[in-house]
């Protein structure tokens, strides 16, 4: 899931937004401003509805961004590098550049998000109390009182045994624990998740066939998430079987063709150097140190009277939104971060000089080579 704008950053984490938020922002407030809050409590303005209704839904994604920042924070604490949180319609991911080093390691960082919305809840429920206590506006109660009966339901739902889920992370570190095999406890949790999603999709149906339209689709929705995500998870298990012991350098093109630094973006579109090889090409200085990422489409998006007068540089990704390994880094470690697109071209670095570039089809082909010449080998053991 990539995000569709950043708000910036938080604990050296990035914050990203996925379109599909302001989806389930809408609904949460139109829910509460249009029907539990009126029914709890009529007589007020419209307005005033809204007003609350639209407070608690943003409260509400500060308290799931408290549960993936908690998941984040406690990452990095265990050895473990992040990518990004991103929100999206179902609630939101932190996105880890690799597998946790131990079966301890996975359940602090899988427990970590849960506790946080267990307490959260707790918080919001003797708030509501004391505001209770004290004669406070009852839409004011009846908004804090939803948030902790919302935090104490996800912290609940997140502890389900089954992948992707918390639960499903706190299930693959109980199997990694037992077994010492890290592939067959992911496969053991993303089974689990794989049912889980059947059996709500199966839920929602009979409820959509009962007359309940809307609780159905929602649910079958939930379920079919959850069944691909699961699946997808035991899909990359299953290349990391595969990709064991093999570094980037096995993968990676060697000495890509670098585009200088202050080259004019008209010359390198006219250039067949550029323009008939690849889609995307590091940016060095002295041609070995990268300093970003040049895409033909970032190219062409310059208007052709400035082409001349703007230089590679000046639309060219940063070399901080770029992915960077070294030649030597686990493949299957980078397997989370390789995407389709130029642009998700990762970097190869020997200290700071470029020594090669990844593309999603050189993962493919290098995973196809393997277990094309070990069919029964590498993809059957654990990691």
């Amino acid at each position: 899931m990539r995000p569709t704008f950043v708000l910036g950053r938080i604990a050296g984490v990035r914050i990203g937004v996925h379109w599909s938020v302001l989806l389930i922002f809408a609904v949460i407030a139109l829910g509460l401003a249009e029907g539990r809050l009126p029914e709890a409590h009529p007589g007020r303005a419209w307005p005033v509805y809204w007003a609350v209704g639209l407070l608690t839904a943003v409260v509400f994604f500060a308290s799931l961004l408290a549960h993936e920042l908690a998941h984040a924070i406690l990452a990095r604490r265990n050895g473990v590098e992040v990518d990004d949180i991103v929100l999206w319609l179902l609630g939101g991911a932190a996105r880890l550049k690799a597998e946790a080093p131990s079966p301890a390691a996975e359940l602090r960082i899988a427990g970590v998000g849960p506790l946080v919305s267990l307490v959260l809840g707790a918080l919001f429920t003797f708030a509501a109390w004391l505001l209770d206590m004290t004669s406070a506006p009852g839409l004011a109660v009846e908004a804090v009182a939803w948030l902790a009966a919302i935090n104490i339901l996800l912290a609940v739902f997140n502890v389900i045994p089954a992948a992707p889920l918390d639960g499903g992370r706190l299930l693959r570190a109980f199997l990694w624990w037992r077994t010492g095999d890290r592939l067959r406890a992911t496969e053991g949790a993303t089974a689990a998740g794989r049912v889980f999603g059947w059996s709500l999709m199966v839920v929602g149906l009979l409820l959509f066939v009962r007359g309940d339209v809307g609780g159905g689709l929602w649910l079958a929705m939930i379920g079919w998430f959850l069944a691909t995500t699961a699946t997808m998870e035991g899909q990359q298990a299953h290349l990391r079987g595969v990709l064991a012991g093999v570094p980037v350098r096995q993968a990676m093109t060697p000495d890509p063709v670098t585009v200088p630094v202050g080259l004019a973006v008209a010359d390198f579109l006219a250039s067949p150097r550029y323009r008939y090889r690849h889609s995307a090409f590091p940016v060095t200085v002295d041609e070995a140190r990268p300093v970003g990422l040049m895409t033909l489409e970032r190219a062409r998006k310059v208007p052709e009277d400035r082409r001349h007068a703007v230089t590679v540089e000046q639309v060219m990704m940063p070399l901080s939104q770029v992915t960077v390994v070294g030649a030597g880094d686990p493949l299957a470690d980078l397997l989370p971060r390789v995407q389709p697109g130029a642009e998700h071209r990762v970097l190869v670095l020997d200290e700071d000089r470029l020594v090669g570039i990844v593309s999603a089809s050189d993962v493919s082909r290098t995973v196809t080579w393997l277990m094309t010449s070990d069919p029964g080998g590498r993809g059957g053991r654990g990691t």
